[in-house]
């Protein structure tokens, strides 16, 4: 289904984000840079039918097409405020600073069981589950995922409940109400007046371009699933520097890949079904938190605008990690 005044609201949504793309980033103590991103209207998920998905991601099973249902219908929204957004995912430097300033204990330390990593020694077939990374184990946490990071890396094996913990000491530290987007929040920036499965359109192969996901340099270290690895290498075979790719209309980075991002909203397998066209929050409550963007490790399919995942608010994973949303002052 398609809607005439989708053009329209996208032209004003394009001209009311440049109208803030040069305004000055505003910077709080911890160093993490803001966007603005402007009040709008956007079609909200995706309806593609598995029979055009199989054309654009051949060799996937469609077993996988099939189980998006979760993304329809599509819907339209409307955000009446505008709000400001990380620039940027959190990094490990920032995460750092704010664990020594606040005295927040990471719940992969707390619980004492860690988090997920990164051994080459690990085979996936001795998981019950088959996963990709070690864990869970005390071996791993925020401080060691298993590959080497640098302080502008994001932050990884991140609870959801580590994501509120720094957001509600910024709000109290900086005198501003810092939190986690909502998921519409979310995939409205990532769009960023757009309507395709990337922010560059819908080619899965731009996203060497524009995002850290799973291509051959990653592929590497995976070889059972190179034939899922997007033809080219991005030069990152774990997490990139934040701000390496190029970024989108809105002026954000990463928005596709290098960390799955947190956001407010309880999972809802039918939200989209009965979700209020203004500011949807989600669910009143539910069993899983939502997470969106993909991440390095990530296959094209995975890391469409629309497509949406989920865990527990006690989950830390190599591929978690945390984006900010500040609400604008009056």
């Amino acid at each position: 289904m398609r809607f005439p005044l989708l053009s329209l609201i996208g032209l004003v949504v394009v001209v009311l984000m440049a109208a803030c793309a040069h305004a000055p980033l505003p910077i709080d103590s911890l160093g993490i840079a803001f966007v603005q991103v402007p009040a709008g209207e956007f079609l909200m998920g995706s309806d593609e039918s598995p029979e055009a998905l199989a054309l654009a991601y051949p060799g996937m099973e469609r077993s996988r097409f099939e189980g998006l249902s979760d993304e329809a219908p599509v819907h339209r929204v409307r955000i009446t405020k505008a709000f400001e957004m990380s620039r940027h995912e959190i990094t490990v430097g920032q995460f750092r600073a704010f664990l020594r300033r606040s005295g927040h204990v990471p719940e992969s330390v707390a619980d004492g069981t860690g988090g997920y990593g990164y051994n080459p020694a690990y085979d996936p077939a001795t998981s019950s589950r088959g996963d990709a990374f070690e864990g869970r184990s005390p071996r791993y946490s925020w401080e060691n995922p298993g590959f080497a990071q640098g302080d502008d890396h994001p932050v990884v094996n991140v609870t959801w409940n580590d994501a509120v913990a720094l957001a509600r000491w910024l709000s109290h530290e900086e005198g501003r109400t810092y939190r986690l987007p909502t998921e519409a929040e979310w995939e409205y920036a990532c769009r960023a007046g757009g309507r395709g499965r990337y922010q560059h359109g819908d080619d899965p192969a731009g996203l060497l371009h524009v995002g850290n996901t799973f291509d051959e340099d990653s592929a590497v270290n995976w070889p059972a699933w190179r034939d899922r690895a997007l033809p080219g290498r991005d030069g990152h075979a774990f997490t990139a520097p934040v701000g390496s790719f190029a970024p989108n209309a809105f002026g954000l980075h990463d928005m596709h890949g290098n960390v799955w991002e947190w956001v407010s909203d309880w999972y809802g397998e039918d939200t989209y079904a009965r979700s209020p066209q203004e500011n949807p929050t989600g669910p009143p409550d539910g069993n899983a938190k939502v997470r969106r963007g993909g991440s390095w490790h990530t296959w094209s399919l995975y890391a469409r605008c629309s497509f949406r995942n989920w865990n527990t608010v006690q989950t830390r994973y190599t591929l978690v990690g945390i984006r900010l949303v500040r609400e604008v002052l009056p």
